[in-house]
């Protein structure tokens, strides 16, 4: 419960005040690093797990997860391996899933679609939805028609699969094969979800969506993005447009992603808290890139800790880094720890020090 709430450090206390650690007890800690991007702490926690517990099957779902999250392809390859050699453990599609979105999210996709034809099980439409979604990130149309046709398949009245493969169009620029998605939808029926973020302060809930003008402190909002955007400027950030897949011009692209329902949410805390304290955001969707380049920056320049939890997992801005920002860290320090996997798991630590994020 502390974990999925946002506070690690609390969850951390009460594990290590168990009289006695079950293999749930381990795998709940296990778990909660893994939805925050903590990898190497839960793959810490792992090594300490195995001697005095036998990991199951949820285990290695936390495990694999933390691998996937952290961005951790050669961990995640040896832990499945692990799982089924060492430890007998038949994957499930959840183990598989995490492993399609890891090998996917690095490029990888010929890889992750043979992983999926020579599954022992049925795939389902997590991972096909996870092919589908890696393909957008890469722009990979044909492998992700095949994909999409999958989940059509299996789920034919989910909007969101319609809206992944209309944006890997989009990207490419065929606006004919977004015309006729979109009218597909249109006769199913189907609407996209509409993207919502929320905060508390003082007790109360607070939604906005894309563009909202309806809070009563519309006016207060608007004005404090404005200064923020400012001030983001003078620092360098500058809007991303790529997550905008309409084809409309650029200035309008600029303005719909500068009014996403997140950066409403922030600004609202903004005005509405203490100086220098905690904000606390939650989002139905996954936040865009743009936004998330965009916090950071409001992070830094306004001196706040900002918890953005999406629906993929949380997000720690603190600086103007992110917790999610750390496989780009990996990445520099393999280049000087090589295959030495104990330094760059304290290289790792230190940088969380550093950035002195308290979950």
């Amino acid at each position: 419960m502390y974990a999925k709430s946002g506070s690690l450090t609390v969850a951390r206390n009460l594990f290590e005040r168990l009289t006695e650690k079950r293999v749930v007890s381990w795998n709940a800690m296990i778990t909660g690093y893994a939805m925050h991007g903590r990898a190497f702490e839960a793959l810490d926690l792992f090594e300490k797990m195995t001697r005095e517990a036998e990991p199951d099957h949820i285990t290695f779902v936390g495990v694999l997860s933390a691998c996937n999250h952290g961005g951790l392809l050669t961990e995640g390859r040896e832990f499945f391996e692990t799982m089924t050699q060492k430890y007998r453990i038949m994957p499930t599609v959840q183990h598989y899933s995490s492993m399609v979105d890891l090998i996917g999210h690095y490029g990888r996709l010929d890889e992750a679609y043979d992983m999926i034809k020579n599954m022992m099980i049925k795939p389902d439409s997590g991972i096909w939805g996870a092919l589908l979604n890696s393909c957008k990130i890469h722009g990979n149309v044909e492998l992700g028609e095949l994909a999409f046709e999958k989940l059509v398949e299996l789920e034919p009245d989910e909007p969101g699969n319609y809206v992944i493969m209309s944006n890997i169009y989009a990207q490419s620029g065929r606006w004919d094969g977004v015309g006729k998605l979109r009218d597909l939808m249109t006769n199913k029926k189907l609407k996209k979800d509409v993207a919502c973020s929320w905060i508390e302060v003082n007790g109360k809930s607070h939604g906005f969506l894309s563009g909202d003008i309806s809070h009563p402190m519309c006016d207060e909002i608007n004005a404090e993005l404005e200064r923020v955007e400012k001030r983001m400027a003078e620092a360098g950030y500058v809007p991303n447009t790529a997550p905008v897949f309409h084809d409309v011009d650029d200035d309008e692209k600029r303005r719909m992603v500068c009014r996403h329902s997140e950066r409403l949410a922030i600004a609202f805390g903004l005005i509405s808290t203490a100086e220098r304290s905690k904000l606390l955001i939650t989002k139905n969707l996954r936040v865009c890139e743009d936004c998330h380049d965009a916090i950071k920056f409001i992070s830094k320049i306004t001196e706040r800790e900002i918890v953005f939890r999406d629906v993929n997992r949380y997000h720690h801005f603190k600086d103007g880094l992110c917790s999610c920002g750390i496989i780009e860290f990996i990445d520099h320090c393999q280049l000087k720890a090589g295959n030495n996997r104990g330094l760059l798991r304290r290289q790792y630590i230190e940088v969380f020090s550093w950035i002195n994020i308290d979950h």
